[in-house]
């Protein structure tokens, strides 16, 4: 709908000034100018998640008064992903991973082992291609579905939650998930140890953002991330943070 209207604004305001170029003259630089922020505010709208530009996202629940807060991992499972679940149990703690399928194939059995300990899962795309946000329509609906049928074979869950690939999302990203009917998950507090290997870094990035209603994005998949995940959820102990499923914070159901 964002991404309509700002299409709409910027083809009326070409439009207007198609017409007073012709009757008063009007610099080429005007033009080139209106497609600059045409262009930049497609960019920053699909680049963020947060932004909503092309689709609905749920990125915490900002009504959330008590200090509840929901913890997630991508891009698993992985060799690590066992050593997470290890510390979420200690802690008496479920999280939501949002899993890549080609991974689901390779280690069905973590996959499994991610349902039957009570923690969450969903889908993150098949492949999670650097070129994900350039696939067709089709292309994108296929991974979706692709990934849904992994997970349900090693989990006989059938999955209604979906994170994009890097948090980008765009018209034909859009337009496959209307088709696919799931609802994207966000994040308010992304804790970069997908780009970062300085756990302290990592860390205190997570802890000034800690707030009521938050979703928390973290990765299953280094052992920096390991060793974060432990020293995080004893500052949300000690800071009296109750780590809830995704489905009790946003009130929605994870599965058909």
């Amino acid at each position: 709908m964002k991404h309509l209207l700002v299409n709409i604004v910027f083809c009326t305001l070409l439009i207007a000034m198609g017409i007073y170029a012709s009757n008063f003259g009007l610099h080429l630089g005007w033009f080139l100018l209106a497609g600059i922020i045409w262009f930049s505010i497609i960019l920053i709208g699909s680049s963020y998640i947060w932004s909503q530009y092309h689709v609905k996202a749920y990125l915490g629940n900002p009504s959330e008064k008590e200090n509840k807060i929901s913890l997630t991992f991508d891009d698993g499972p992985s060799e690590f992903t066992p050593k997470v679940l290890d510390l979420l149990y200690e802690f008496n703690v479920k999280a939501t991973f949002f899993c890549i399928g080609k991974n689901v194939d390779s280690h069905p059995e973590i996959a499994n082992r991610i349902v039957s300990e009570g923690h969450l899962i969903g889908n993150h795309s098949y492949s999670h291609s650097k070129t994900f946000d350039f696939l067709g329509t089709d292309a994108v609906e296929s991974e979706l579905n692709q990934t849904d049928a992994s997970i349900e074979k090693a989990t006989s869950k059938k999955v209604r939650f979906f994170r994009p690939p890097y948090g980008i999302t765009t018209p034909k990203i859009a337009r496959a998930l209307k088709r696919t009917k799931h609802d994207v998950i966000g994040w308010n507090i992304r804790s970069n140890d997908g780009i970062s290997s300085d756990g302290k870094n990592i860390l205190k990035r997570i802890e000034t953002r800690l707030k009521p209603g938050g979703i928390i994005l973290m990765h299953d998949t280094s052992a920096v991330s390991v060793s974060v995940l432990e020293q995080l959820l004893l500052t949300l102990r000690h800071r009296n943070f109750t780590v809830v499923p995704v489905t009790e914070l946003l009130k929605l159901e994870a599965y058909e």
